[in-house]
This record gives C-alpha cells, sequence and structure tokens, in this order.
C-alpha cells in the first residue's frame, strides 16, 4: 500500500515501513524533522566515514520509531545522501509526525 501526506511518499505492508531519507552527516545537533523533496530529513553528527553516519542514522531512526537496531535497513544509498529505508514494526503515524514536525532533537 502506497501513501501520500504532506507530499511525503512512503510504502506500506502489514509489517514495515519504506521510506526516502535525505541524510546530513556532519550536523551540528542529531535529530529528525520535516521533510527534503520526497524525503524525511535526518542530521547526525557523526561523519560519513567508515560507515559511521549510516550507523548513526540506524541508532537514530531506531530510537525515534522505538524498535530494535535490527529492525531498521538501508536497502539503498549506503555512499549517498539520498537514502531508502525500511523498518519493520515501526507506527505510520510516528513517520506522518517526523514529517511534519520542523526539527525533533532526539
Amino acid at each position: 500500500m502506497s501513501a501520500t501526506t504532506l507530499h511525503f511518499p512512503f510504502e506500506e505492508d502489514s509489517t514495515s515501513l519504506t521510506f526516502r531519507v535525505r541524510l546530513t552527516p556532519r550536523a551540528r545537533r542529531t535529530g529528525i524533522g520535516g521533510v527534503h523533496g520526497a524525503a524525511l530529513k535526518v542530521s547526525v553528527h557523526a561523519a560519513p566515514v567508515e560507515g559511521a553516519a549510516n550507523e548513526a542514522l540506524i541508532v537514530l531512526l531506531a530510537k525515534a520509531f522505538r524498535v530494535a537496531k535490527r529492525d531498521v535497513a538501508i536497502l539503498s544509498g549506503l555512499a549517498s545522501r539520498e537514502k531508502r529505508v525500511c523498518i519493520r514494526g515501526a507506527a505510520r503515524e510516528r513517520l506522518l509526525e517526523l514529517a511534519a514536525a520542523e526539527d525533533d532533537k532526539l
């Protein structure tokens, strides 16, 4: 099932959500909030070196969606700021809250 709210597309099935993320590494502070194009804006303090920013993204998304780190997967874009992620057990409502937020510091 696909849905679009606030011009934010995502895919939802019975067990997971899949959506795009626009990651900003080396940010002053770590947080999630708003939409950049068709992607959820995420900032992490970690540098994009040896997967540190990707790991920080996984930790941040797991915390934001209240799931285990093993339930968060980066499907594409490991070496890019634009990523496609899948989160098992994530609530659609939480994704929409984060997309609508200006800046949710976690």
